[in-house]
């Protein structure tokens, strides 16, 4: 039995669902099937792109609606039916770019255009990518490469990012971006040591894409139980009627939270059973 007071279940993925999405642990992979199996209605919400985010779900047998990108892109993850899109004012994506190459980094930009020479392009690179040499790999089948200060200009402009940087120098850029923008630099799970930052349109975030979900399936927002870890999940977790986070979430997603649940690496997803 469903408790009436959760209308809808949000989560996270990294560091919440999952540690790493290669190795997810079984009692979280089998707590997901159930909820998506007798509810409430799920949705993912999460920093990811969206290859990036519909393939290891894929790979674990689902595939629920998301929100990716912190909040610029809402949609079916099935059908690629989009509920939400929100991109950069043209001025404000050149102003980000142009802050990003004054600190001497190349980011990822990441849009939802037309596709290119037959493939769907996700994210546009320059000729000398910033972000990790393994994250160009991984990108590689959903990215093109041409001139950023074009593509700012005439591609709908969804987030910026970099991936296992050293974090001195993506704070340079943060310090330049955050008054035009709202910035996300934390920890990189992927590349130990170093740091992960992306940048969404100014006050932009998850909980933006759960309203318009809600909106368009006539869900009450004002009952959404939320999972998540991260800073990029702070308007999430505050908005949110119920909030589990992770023994080993970051500090500021803790102190918002109603319960603390295990963390990601030893399947403490699965407690969602316990509040529904």
């Amino acid at each position: 039995m469903v408790r009436a007071d959760v209308s809808l279940v949000v989560t996270d993925l990294d560091g919440t669902l999952w540690h790493t999405d290669d190795e997810v642990h079984p009692d979280a992979v089998k707590a997901l099937h159930e909820v998506l199996r007798a509810g409430p209605p799920l949705l993912v919400a999460t920093g990811r792109r969206l290859g990036s985010t519909r393939e290891p779900l894929e790979r674990l047998g689902v595939a629920p609606p998301a929100v990716v990108l912190n909040g610029a892109l809402g949609l079916d993850l099935a059908t690629s039916v989009r509920f939400h899109r929100a991109p950069f004012p043209t001025s404000e994506a050149v102003a980000v770019l142009a802050a990003f190459q004054a600190a001497g980094l190349d980011p990822c930009v990441y849009s939802d255009g037309p596709d290119l020479d037959g493939r769907a392009i996700e994210v546009w690179l320059s000729d000398t990518p910033s972000t990790h040499p393994d994250h160009v790999m991984r990108l590689a089948s959903s990215a093109g490469v041409g001139d950023l200060s074009v593509v700012v200009q005439q591609q709908a402009v969804l987030a910026f990012s970099l991936l296992g940087v050293q974090h001195a120098h993506l704070v340079a850029a943060k310090d330049a971006i955050e008054a035009m923008s709202e910035v996300h630099l934390d920890r990189s799970l992927d590349y130990p040591g170093l740091g992960a930052m992306t940048v969404a349109p100014r006050s932009q975030s998850k909980w933006d894409g759960v309203l318009a979900f809600c909106r368009a399936e006539d869900i009450d927002p004002t009952k959404v139980l939320v999972l998540a870890d991260g800073p990029n999940d702070i308007e999430l977790l505050t908005s949110a009627a119920h909030r589990l986070v992770p023994e080993n979430a970051h500090p500021a997603a803790k102190a918002l939270a109603d319960h603390l649940i295990p963390p990601a690496v030893d399947g403490g997803w699965a407690a969602v059973l316990e509040l529904l």
